[in-house]
């Protein structure tokens, strides 16, 4: 894993870094004087808390930075012995995509939702390669199969909202790897991807650096991840760099309190012990669901397969239980979380809440009933409205449904606090927020009317450690206190081995194993279960520290 730092010159040498913030934020500075070097064949993990400036770090280096509001201040950013600053725009655009490519962290707002994926992948081809328009599909396909996406045909004529979050992300890290980049700036790359996947593409990141001598800047919240692939770490907080050195070092002896802090904060894979449930109440059941997908396409897009995403599925979560839902991407995880809150019609099967089909309801009657099963989706940016404020979005629901709009509002300000926001974020709007601030307000959102059963699509896949140990204990301690029922979708073993009771592991719509928490890690039975737990990243690396709140 760990490696000495080469003395060969550095593809990027960052000094002394600073980006100014605008005038009133909560620090002068986004980055306060950030040194790092990125080697030939090295992987330089960089890792902080939500808003530690570790995405502007990378906007700076591929000259994105929303100026002149955000802009560096000082430092210098030299790339192959050349500095990016005093670069031109034209000749920036020469590099990114080419030379540097970036990945980035929200892969919906990222990618353009008129255009087809295999467009997109096109046009990066098209300003960087010389090669005819078959030769270019060609290789986009090739890097679609080799991202393991599983149908490179289909996904390539399809629009970014009709393939899955994980499978939008690998997009992102096919069009990245397309060109064999000198160095590669990934931000989050892993964040939505299921297990097996996140070792097919650190594997492949692998590749990249030994083949080409490709220098790689990982951004990630995931010591897990760190563990698998890292060389060296820096770790950030509040845009100042409190400790960096070798991987080794840093993961298994960590000096300074923070760091001892965000990986006393990395989720223990050995469950807790089994809560007795058998007596509870039944609140949600899912009998016989299933749900096609109709094939797709025309003249211009080409065709797409009729997919079936779920395939006659049954579950039953109690009072006060927490339900995981595991399996890879495209496995049919988030088709059951939209079926059960309707949000999706099921061609066939029943969904009942308290003993009432959802499926059978009208629309005024689910209406009612959407106050009782409330919904955390994946991508925060894409299910809060960008022209309302935070205080108004979660407000909303309660208002709705016949609440004074003062005490509403007032209670939206409380929930912000609950989820470690500040009340003073109450009047800001979503893009003025980090991706994992925006995942807080999600869960703010989905708690204002005190439901009786949540649905969380991947509700803590954008947090860092820390962030997500808070909102995992969170959503447990409301969970008890509520009598609350947690459908819980996630491709994240470790935090469903903590925070769920039972586990359902599903493989291309199908459910293939299902018992408690304890029953399925400890002493999975199916093969593919077993292949989900041997994939997990930094399986085999033990935090020296546990149990410590964030600093």
């Amino acid at each position: 894993m760990s490696q000495d730092r080469q003395d060969t010159a550095p593809i990027l040498e960052i000094r002394d870094l600073k980006i100014a913030l605008p005038e009133g934020s909560d620090r002068p500075f986004a980055l306060d004087g950030l040194s790092l070097r990125v080697n030939p064949g090295e992987i330089v993990c960089m890792v902080g808390e939500s808003g530690s400036g570790k995405s502007l770090s990378a906007g700076a280096v591929m000259r994105l930075l929303p100026e002149p509001h955000v802009y560096v201040a000082d430092g210098s950013i030299h790339f192959e012995g050349d500095d990016l600053l005093a670069k031109s725009e034209a000749e920036m655009r020469g590099i990114r995509g080419n030379r540097i490519s970036m990945i980035f962290q929200e892969p919906m707002t990222a990618l353009n939702p008129q255009k087809t994926v295999g467009w997109q992948i096109d046009e990066v081809l098209k300003l960087h390669m010389p090669a005819k328009r078959a030769e270019r599909r060609k290789h986009a396909l090739d890097m679609l199969a080799r991202v393991q996406i599983p149908d490179p045909e289909s996904a390539y004529n399809a629009y970014p909202h009709q393939i899955s979050g994980g499978q939008r992300q690998r997009v992102m890290i096919a069009m990245a790897l397309a060109l064999s980049p000198r160095l590669m700036i990934a931000d989050e790359p892993t964040t939505a991807l299921d297990v097996t996947t996140q070792l097919q593409i650190l594997k492949l990141i692998r590749e990249l650096q030994r083949e080409d001598g490709a220098g790689i800047l990982f951004i990630t919240h995931d010591f897990g991840v760190v563990a698998e692939i890292a060389d060296h770490v820096v770790v950030l907080r509040h845009g100042e760099v409190v400790e960096q050195g070798p991987a080794a070092q840093v993961l298994n002896d960590p000096r300074h309190p923070y760091t001892q802090a965000l990986i006393a904060s990395v989720p223990d894979l050995a469950p807790p012990a089994p809560k007795p449930l058998s007596d509870s109440p039944v609140v949600l059941k899912g009998t016989g669901l299933k749900k096609t997908f109709a094939a797709r396409g025309g003249l211009l897009t080409g065709k797409r397969k009729a997919v079936t995403a779920v395939k006659d599925l049954s579950f039953a979560l109690r009072r006060g239980e927490t339900l995981g839902v595991v399996g890879e991407s495209g496995s049919g995880k988030t088709t059951v979380s939209r079926l059960v809150t309707r949000l999706l019609e099921a061609d066939s099967g029943a969904v009942e809440l308290d003993g009432a089909d959802l499926l059978a309801c009208t629309p005024a009657q689910m209406r009612a009933m959407r106050k009782n099963i409330q919904m955390v989706f994946q991508d925060p940016m894409a299910s809060l409205n960008p022209r309302k404020r935070v205080v108004d979005l979660i407000a909303q629901g309660p208002i709705v449904h016949g609440a004074n709009p003062a005490e509403a509002r007032e209670n939206a300000r409380e929930l912000l606090e609950l989820v470690e926001l500040s009340p003073a974020a109450a009047n800001r709007f979503p893009h003025e927020f980090s991706g994992g601030q925006r995942q807080r307000i999600g869960i703010a959102r989905a708690l204002a009317l005190e439901p009786k059963v949540i649905v969380a699509d991947e509700p803590v896949s954008a947090l860092d450690v820390s962030v997500q140990a808070q909102v995992l204990k969170l959503l447990a301690d409301l969970r008890d206190r509520m009598n609350l029922s947690l459908l819980f979708v996630t491709h994240d073993l470790r935090v469903a081995a903590q925070l769920c009771d039972s586990v359902i592991v599903m493989q291309k719509g199908e459910i293939v194993e299902s018992g408690t928490a304890a029953e399925v890690f400890t002493n999975p039975q199916h093969p593919y279960t077993q292949t989900l737990m041997s994939s997990i990243p930094g399986r085999d690396w033990t935090p020296p520290v546990r149990n410590t709140d964030a600093a």
